[in-house]
């Protein structure tokens, strides 16, 4: 059942497209339960705006002149502005919708929205519930582990073992005597690990390999 007492959510809205801009605004006021206290046309006024109202949610276009809805919400959160950021975007790449998140985004809404979705993740998100379409949820958990495979590159056994020989100044030659393989075949776990660590040459296997805590 929708709350229809109690003080309206203040919402400001930020799109440098006039007509886009204009369409959501009339779509949200139309709402009892909304109030949109400030219309901005890029990213640097919205981030002032902010600043100075601190409505309940900014609704962000996520490519916007001066600063995208992303860098707002980033600025925005690390100052220590209570309003909840919400993106508007035409992009759903996987890496975007995440960074957007990771910036301090409350949630992320494509421009094929329906109005009353974004009626409804506008107050979705002033009540504290994050805001992601089904159609976005599958990407965004793929890029997550894709970037958690980047950091923990889970090498095998034998990669690690090798690893370490490298590590302790052993040459490639010294380490397929110790494993009792083949030169050949410690090149290619050599090559395994440098991709999996994304980097190339034996001193960048190592330093990268510390700097990720793999090797004490």
């Amino acid at each position: 059942m929708n709350r229809t007492t109690g003080p309206r959510i203040r919402v400001l809205i930020a799109d440098d497209h006039p007509v886009y801009r204009h369409g959501v605004h009339r779509e949200l006021e139309a709402d009892e339960q909304l109030d949109v206290v400030r219309v901005c046309q890029d990213g640097k006024e919205a981030l002032s705006a902010i600043m100075e109202v601190a409505p309940d949610v900014a609704l962000l276009d996520h490519r916007m002149p001066g600063l995208d809805g992303a860098q707002v919400a980033r600025t925005a959160a690390e100052s220590g502005s209570p309003t909840r950021m919400l993106i508007l975007s035409a992009f759903t790449e996987n890496a975007t919708v995440y960074q957007a998140l990771r910036d301090g985004a409350w949630g992320y809404l494509t421009k094929e929205s329906e109005p009353h979705e974004i009626v409804q993740a506008v107050k979705a998100c002033h009540d504290g519930d994050p805001v992601l379409p089904t159609r976005l949820t599958a990407g965004l958990i793929s890029e997550i582990r894709s970037r958690t495979e980047i950091r923990d590159p889970r090498l095998t056994q034998r990669e690690m073992e090798i690893l370490k020989m490298l590590a302790s100044g052993m040459s490639t030659p010294e380490i397929a005597r110790a494993v009792y393989l083949a030169p050949s075949t410690v090149k290619t776990h050599i090559q395994h690990v440098c991709d999996k660590l994304g980097v190339s040459g034996r001193a960048a296997i190592v330093a990268e390999a510390m700097r990720r805590g793999i090797l004490d």
